[in-house]
């Protein structure tokens, strides 16, 4: 009996094992990080159905080869990645644009789940999401001059992950700096 217990787990051990040589691993468009040594890419770890295994933002430092990575949930969608430098006002920072919540708790996180600007320190070693997960970011613009970003969106009132003439709509103003809500209008 415990020959064939061997024998199955050792079995099952190299069957596991030889399943990782399956894995695919995606690298996204690398793109410099200005006025640092840095170079980022987003990196999405399949397995052999394409399932995805990891999620993440790996930050490459072309000076000391070190890397720093910052995970995202494996069903989350990242959309965009933008550096935002204001040299005068003190301001280098990734704005990454992702879906990251599942508001309903139901069908897991798509296209039609909320959008949420998250803030990443140039390094990588800094991760703040700057809007509310509850609130669906549409649009965004930076101001060079007071180092701001205006946010516009909506709260979904219902729950139901559908834009609607009830759902409340706002502008949100942000201070880059300080990474604050400074008004909602």
């Amino acid at each position: 009996m415990r020959k064939i217990l061997v024998i199955t787990l050792t079995f099952l051990a190299l069957t596991v094992y030889g399943q990782n040589k399956y894995n695919y691993v995606h690298f996204n468009k690398l793109t410099e990080v200005v006025g640092t040594e840095y170079v980022i890419a987003s990196v999405e770890n399949f397995g052999k159905i394409h399932k995805t295994k990891s999620k993440y933002i790996l930050f490459v430092n072309t000076k000391t080869n070190e890397t720093k990575q910052v995970d995202f949930s494996n069903d989350s969608n990242i959309r965009k990645m933008e550096q935002i430098r204001i040299d005068s006002l003190g301001i280098n920072i990734i704005l990454v644009i992702a879906n990251t919540v599942d508001l309903d708790g139901k069908k897991g996180i798509d296209w039609n789940a909320p959008t949420q600007i998250i803030v990443l320190s140039s390094d990588g070693k800094e991760k703040k999401q700057l809007t509310e997960s509850k609130f669906f970011v549409r649009t965004w613009a930076v101001n060079q001059l007071t180092g701001t970003i205006v946010v516009t969106g909506h709260y979904d009132t219902n729950n139901n992950d559908k834009y609607e003439k009830t759902d409340e709509n706002e502008i949100h103003v942000y201070d880059l700096k300080t990474l604050k809500l400074l008004s909602k209008i």
